[in-house]
């Protein structure tokens, strides 16, 4: 399956060679429309995500995530439990891309345990580090 950060078509219809389904909108008028579209996560980000998340399943560590667009920024809650509060959040936070970085990953706190300009790199606060054991 080939994965695009195209929109999915409605059953029945195809798209042309060449053809796209994006249209340029001037910054300005997105910034000041009354109604802007919420902030996602592209299909890329989210498969990244949902590759670390997989991984974590599979240990143990994580049972339920959940997946929520503001206007702002997109949020990516990881549970041990349902019922519970998020031990970690992945959030997108397009404001804060010319500065600190739009990816930052926080603890069940708030804080933030990592930000940068790359998810792959932010996602790597998850990677366990192997320590040498003498005996």
């Amino acid at each position: 399956m080939l994965m695009t950060d195209q929109p999915d078509l409605p059953e029945g219809e195809t798209r042309r060679q060449g053809q796209t389904t994006s249209q340029v909108v001037d910054f300005h008028e997105y910034k000041n429309a009354r109604n802007p579209p919420p902030v996602t996560f592209h299909r890329r980000e989210l498969d990244q995500i949902l590759r670390v998340y997989g991984r974590m399943v599979g240990e143990g560590e994580w049972r339920d995530y959940a997946i929520d667009h503001t206007k702002d920024r997109a949020v990516f809650s990881v549970f041990k439990r349902s019922g519970e509060t998020p031990l970690y959040r992945i959030e997108k936070n397009p404001k804060l891309a010319a500065k600190q970085g739009a990816y930052c990953v926080l603890n069940a706190h708030g804080t933030i345990l990592k930000r940068g300009h790359e998810l792959a790199l932010v996602l790597k606060v998850f990677d366990k580090v192997l320590k040498l054991v003498e005996t």
